[in-house]
C-alpha cells in the first residue's frame, strides 16, 4: 500500500512541478521550489523523529559519490519539468520506469555502488523487454 501511495505521490509531483514551471516560466525555479519544499519537509521529519544531527566525522566517512544524490535528483526534476507538459505523465512515467529498470539491471548485475549482486538471467531480461514494449505502447 505504501508503494502505491509513493507512486501516486510521484505522479502528483510531476503534474504540480509542470504546472509550477508554467506559472513561473522557468524550469530551474520550479525545480528549486520543489527541492526547497522537499528540504523543509525532511527537516520537519528529522525534528519530529528527534534524529540527532550527524557529526562531521560521520559525514566525512561516507563515500564521495554518496554526496551526488542531489545532483541526480536535480537532473531528474529538471527533465521531468520539461518533458511532462510535452509527452504527458503516462508516457513520462513509462519511459522513466523503463530507464530505471534497465539501469537497475546493470547495477544489480555488477553490484555497483554497494548494491548486492543479482546476475542477469533470461527471466529478468524478459521482464525488462516487456517494460520496454509497455513504454512504447503507452507512448503511442
Amino acid at each position: 500500500m505504501l508503494a502505491a501511495v509513493a507512486g501516486l505521490s510521484f505522479v502528483l509531483q510531476q503534474a504540480v512541478n509542470a504546472d509550477l514551471r508554467a506559472s513561473l516560466h522557468s524550469a530551474a525555479w520550479a525545480g528549486f521550489v520543489s527541492y526547497l519544499g522537499g528540504t523543509l519537509c525532511m527537516l520537519l521529519l528529522a525534528l519530529v523523529m528527534r534524529d540527532q544531527v550527524p557529526q562531521v566525522s560521520a559525514l566525512s566517512r561516507s563515500h564521495w559519490w554518496a554526496w551526488s544524490g542531489g545532483l541526480f535528483g536535480a537532473l531528474y526534476i529538471s527533465i521531468s519539468i520539461v518533458l511532462v507538459p510535452r509527452i504527458g505523465t503516462a508516457a513520462f512515467v513509462a519511459l522513466l520506469v523503463t530507464g530505471q529498470m534497465l539501469a537497475s539491471l546493470v547495477f544489480d548485475h555488477y553490484g555497483l555502488f554497494g548494491v548486492p549482486r543479482h546476475p542477469l538471467d533470461p527471466v529478468r531480461l524478459s521482464g525488462a523487454f516487456l517494460l520496454v514494449v509497455g513504454a512504447v505502447l503507452v507512448r503511442y
